[in-house]
């Protein structure tokens, strides 16, 4: 989608919107499932929250440089160790989590249709479309099998931000990014023992408890919390943006780092191999929901099905496959 201003007083109800990076910003309608024409006035805005939306909305930005960084200065985002890695994925989960309620599941039945048209684009479409592409541009075993991972991942946190910006329905780009997210927990250890299996070494059973480990176990912690401390939740909040955004673009930084020389030594092939899996599955997803759809939810569900959680495939390629190159497409992705 493309990137414009966010609109700093824009105020969505709270059921759904806050994952790790937008938390706070917008807060979601559940009647009606978008965004809120009303605005607050001005003074209701703290210079805190000012600077969070303004960062928020630099988040492409913050992302671009510290890719750059990542490519050609490597030896300080290289050195983050896995567990730290694996401990700021966990914190957005967590966040996610934080915001959830069993009512928001409840939510999801509500469009059952568009739902279950999300997952199979998520964990049907996109693996098929990502090995389709890999042959066709003749990509190694290992660099295919890093492609089928990044289109077997779930959705991204960012996926919200983009979908907020693009002025998509924010609310079900949260439900359809968790349905996917919990829907890891079974599909991406299921593709790597069935499709990827065949192509490299994997370890699919790790694959499982690392989904677990990563995404299920935080998003019932922060869950739980929501329950019983709802006040401290409240308090939380405003910090989430900020937070979210400054782990991403590490999560960014480091898994780029560790595969700069690949990434410069593949050139600009893999790099468009990768952007097209993205512009495709979203072209298709938005183009072939357009006759049956409203715009914004096409334009939802056309974000939700290209982005993925890049920075998980990238955990999981590191931990459980024994070839090295699997896991550059999640980094360059």
């Amino acid at each position: 989608p493309a990137f414009s201003p966010l609109p700093a007083r824009l105020v969505l109800k709270q059921h759904a919107v806050a994952k790790a990076i937008i938390a706070p910003i917008a807060r979601s309608n559940p009647i009606s499932m978008q965004v809120a024409a009303e605005e607050p006035s001005e003074p209701a805005l703290s210079a805190f929250q000012k600077f969070s939306n303004f960062f928020s909305t630099c988040f492409p930005l913050w992302t671009l440089l510290v890719a750059v960084w990542g490519v050609y200065k490597p030896a300080l985002l290289a050195a983050i160790p896995t567990s730290t890695f694996t401990g700021l994925l966990g914190i957005l989960m967590l966040s996610m989590g934080i915001t959830l309620t069993l009512d928001d599941f409840k939510r999801v039945l509500e469009k059952p249709g568009v739902m279950v048209v999300g997952f199979v684009g998520c964990y049907l479409m996109m693996p098929a479309l990502a090995l389709g592409l890999a042959r066709a541009f003749g990509l190694s075993p290992a660099l295919t099998a890093g492609m089928v991972l990044v289109g077997s991942i779930n959705g991204g946190q960012a996926s919200n931000l983009c979908t907020y910006i693009a002025r998509g329905d924010v609310a079900l780009s949260v439900m359809m990014t968790t349905v996917t997210t919990l829907g890891a927990i079974v599909m991406t250890p299921l593709i790597s023992q069935l499709l990827l299996g065949t192509l490299v070494p994997v370890d699919a059973v790790g694959v499982a408890l690392s989904t677990i480990q990563v995404v299920l176990l935080p998003i019932i912690a922060g869950m739980l919390f929501n329950s019983k401390f709802p006040k401290a939740v409240k308090k939380i909040e405003p910090f989430s943006p900020v937070v979210g955004v400054l782990s991403t673009c590490i999560l960014v930084g480091s898994a780029v780092a560790q595969c700069s020389a690949p990434i410069l030594a593949a050139g600009g092939a893999l790099q468009f191999v990768c952007a097209l899996l993205h512009i495709l599955g979203g072209g298709i997803s938005y183009f072939g929901l357009k006759k049956f759809y409203p715009e914004t939810t096409c334009r939802t569900v056309a974000i939700e099905t290209s982005m993925k959680s890049s920075a998980f495939g990238f955990l999981l390629a590191k931990l459980h496959f024994a070839e090295f190159l699997v896991r550059v497409p999640s980094a360059v992705s």
